[in-house]
């Protein structure tokens, strides 16, 4: 049901794709040039980049926003006062997540290789790392989503709430800027937070390993990836069990 009313919703579903598509042609159009000693193109960079934002937008920003919506419009009410069991309504979420973020990650890498010849993983290895990035990247933001769904206080602050710290953490997680060029405070900031490692992981993918020197720590730190991404999972669910509220606050 969950996906059936998110493909109803045709603007909706334009925005979803089509907002990382545009980005991606926008920076890769703008900074054409070869990364320094890397021997690989900005373009290859920002379709890592474009992945790991595309990922938590489906995940964090799209559960963020629509469950704090459905609190206010009391349809959580409504859906707690039926035999309907609560995981129930948390799996349709999941399988919308994961829906929408595998059919973003396939459109953004057909599109930057078919339009700026990027290479995919050459390797059985990779692809598996690709794997487990993806899959503890889409999860612990999911549930970081649903967890800031209950700080809006009503649904129509739940846009700006949602909005406001993504789009900070796209600066301060090297989505946008380069990551040699982020100041070190502001990636230790990031560092604090998924998306930085997301996109660390991902770039160890598709990256050469020459890239891995631009890196804070000179390494693609696969190890460290899994394991603070394997955090937010395990974190991001107990915010989830401690801060879930069926009715909104105006309700209580």
């Amino acid at each position: 049901m969950e996906i059936k009313l998110f493909f109803r919703q045709r603007e909706q579903v334009v925005f979803t794709f089509a907002f990382p598509i545009i980005f991606l042609f926008l920076f890769a159009s703008i900074f054409s040039d070869n990364m320094k000693n890397t021997g690989t193109s900005a373009s290859q960079y920002y379709v890592t980049s474009m992945i790991a934002s595309g990922i938590m937008s489906t995940s964090f920003q799209s559960l963020g926003i629509s469950i704090a919506i459905e609190r206010d419009e009391k349809v959580l009410r409504r859906l707690r006062g039926t035999p309907m069991p609560p995981a129930a309504y948390f799996l349709g979420k999941i399988w919308l997540v994961l829906t929408t973020g595998i059919l973003e990650t396939a459109i953004l890498l057909v599109f930057g290789t078919t339009v700026y010849g990027v290479d995919l993983p050459s390797t059985p290895v990779k692809w598996l790392t690709f794997g487990w990035v993806f899959v503890l990247g889409i999860t612990g933001c999911a549930l970081l989503g649903i967890a800031i769904s209950s700080v809006p206080r009503s649904g129509r602050s739940a846009t700006s709430v949602v909005v406001l710290p993504f789009l900070v953490l796209q600066f301060i997680s090297g989505v946008y800027i380069l990551i040699d060029t982020i100041p070190h405070w502001m990636l230790t900031v990031g560092s604090f937070f998924p998306l930085k490692w997301l996109c660390q992981g991902l770039r160890g993918v598709f990256l050469p390993q020459a890239a891995a020197a631009l890196e804070p720590a000179g390494a693609w730190e696969f190890g460290r990836t899994a394991l603070v991404l394997g955090a937010w999972c395990v974190g991001g669910l107990l915010l989830c069990l401690f801060t879930f509220r069926w009715k909104s606050r105006n309700d209580a």
